[in-house]
């Protein structure tokens, strides 16, 4: 755990809302001098406390029709077997979150795709295709209630 104080939380709590702030304005909100606030920021970033900055963009934006919730559970469960089939979803642009959970199936993926067409063609192509899946379980999204990608610091 790395030790992180009011003004280091105070940052990381604006960042999370809006990272396009200028070192400036970010200083100004935190109460601390420019210099001091990039120092932080630098540090922050040096430590692994922030691990990238980016944009969220609207699904409305893009034709990004479908939202699958998807269950894998696999035949067999050795390391190797477990690291091959997540090594897989990683390196899928459809697949946006990819869990391994216990107490279930084995990963819990969050898929996006255009429509259902894309979705069958992404089931077939990356699930179905491999030989130790044993069940895909599919969950559609019919309505996000909210989406907040910020932890509490």
């Amino acid at each position: 755990m790395i030790d992180l104080d009011d003004t280091d939380r105070r940052i990381l709590n604006l960042l999370q809302q809006n990272c396009a702030l200028t070192n400036q304005q970010l200083a100004e909100r935190v109460h601390v001098s420019a210099p001091t606030c990039l120092r932080r920021v630098r540090r922050l970033v040096e430590q692994g406390v922030i691990e990238r900055q980016i944009a969220i963009i609207s699904l409305q934006a893009f034709p990004i029709g479908l939202t699958a919730l998807v269950e894998v559970t696999l035949e067999r469960q050795s390391a190797e077997l477990l690291e091959r089939f997540e090594q897989r979803l990683v390196h899928e642009v459809a697949v946006q979150q990819c869990y391994r959970v216990s107490a279930g199936p084995d990963f819990v993926l969050v898929v996006y795709v255009v429509d259902m067409a894309a979705y069958h063609a992404f089931a077939h192509r990356v699930l179905s295709a491999q030989e130790n899946v044993r069940n895909v379980r599919s969950f559609f999204s019919t309505h996000r209630s909210k989406f907040a990608p910020s932890i509490p610091v």
